[in-house]
């Protein structure tokens, strides 16, 4: 968990004070909103990548993933729990859970496994060729100078 003091900024700013504040508690929110479920993402090469999420207790009926103008959403929904159940120690949690990741452009998903309590989702980013970079060739001529190109020309009618 990331934590910032934003106390050293308010020392050298007037009139920003409730920022911070707001900051302050946008980020204390948003650290406990994304601890459930544990999550890893991981880079496997330059354009695959791995998110894992630790999900024990779920089956593959109760999970949802989705994928939509760059935002994939892994959505769990919990069954309904007897209520006749007595615990002398409850750790484990059994509540519901959405968390959205933020993907980048031309990013989709390769595949989704559950296997051992872990939800795999493999993402794969693949760029269309007419977006990709190329090299341009450098035409010389003759001599080795630039061949000027005539972008307009006048007819002589003699």
């Amino acid at each position: 968990m990331t934590t910032f003091d934003f106390k050293p900024l308010l020392r050298s700013t007037v009139g920003f004070d409730n920022i911070a504040s707001v900051l302050d508690t946008l980020l204390a929110r948003q650290d406990m909103e994304e601890s459930y479920p544990p999550y890893n993402i991981e880079k496997l090469s330059d354009d695959s990548y791995l998110i894992e999420l630790a999900v024990a207790g779920f089956s593959k009926d109760d999970i949802d993933v989705t994928i939509h103008q760059n935002r994939l959403t892994v959505t769990g929904k919990k069954r309904t729990i007897k209520k006749d159940r007595k615990f002398l120690y409850k750790g484990i949690a059994e509540r519901s859970f959405e968390h959205t990741f933020s993907v980048a452009d031309f990013v989709r998903v390769e595949e989704v496994f559950l296997e051992d309590g872990l939800l795999k989702i493999f993402l794969k980013r693949e760029v269309p060729e007419e977006m990709k970079p190329k090299s341009i060739p450098i035409r010389v001529n003759a001599t080795g100078e630039r061949a000027p190109k005539v972008i307009e020309q006048k007819k002589d009618n003699a």
